[in-house]
């Protein structure tokens, strides 16, 4: 499968796709110039291993160090909580997305809008919808999709990758993130 073409077949994009991360500098580029970024996570970050350490551990260490708040589903608060992490909020994907399309809307903190809303864990389909809907909804908010396969409705994607490529990329964020 090209890297850069979508997960499932028949998921047709249309002519502007996501730009691919081929190496963490370029996530990392993004992440520090957006002045206000947010991560959407969801239970999918509990299936999987970034070099022994759980992913949610990794995104622990990238939201603190990136100062970013994280918004949770409820079923992947309760892991949050256990690693002594408060989320910024718990709310439905859905729910996140269709503020974020809200030009009046200050943020979770009532202090500004985002221009950067990083998302993983979703299942793939909702997460190839959500995106489609900020791409055409949400014209200043620039998406990244941190998941081990292509979504092309993102501004930004991992390409269709190995878990070890992936966990070894997403391990490089946060390295180079704590310069």
């Amino acid at each position: 499968m090209p890297l850069n073409e979508s997960w499932q077949t028949a998921e047709i994009p249309g002519p502007k796709k996501a730009s691919l991360i081929i190496k963490p500098d370029i996530a990392d580029a993004m992440i520090r110039r957006a002045k206000r970024p947010i991560m959407i996570v969801g239970h999918g970050i509990l299936e999987y291993e970034v070099e022994g350490n759980f992913l949610i551990d990794c995104l622990i260490e990238l939201a603190k160090k990136a100062k970013i708040p994280i918004v949770v589903s409820a079923s992947t608060n309760k892991e949050f909580l256990a690693r002594e992490y408060e989320p910024a909020a718990i709310m439905t994907a859905i729910d996140i997305s269709n503020r974020l399309t809200d030009t009046e809307w200050k943020g979770l903190d009532g202090k500004d809008s985002y221009d950067l809303a990083i998302f993983v864990g979703l299942p793939y389909s909702m997460e190839w919808t959500i995106l489609s809907g900020l791409k055409h909804f949400a014209p200043g908010v620039k998406t990244m999709t941190l998941d081990c396969v292509y979504q092309p409705n993102a501004s930004w994607s991992f390409p269709n990758s190995t878990i070890k490529d992936w966990a070894a990329n997403l391990k490089g964020i946060v390295t180079n993130l704590g310069d």
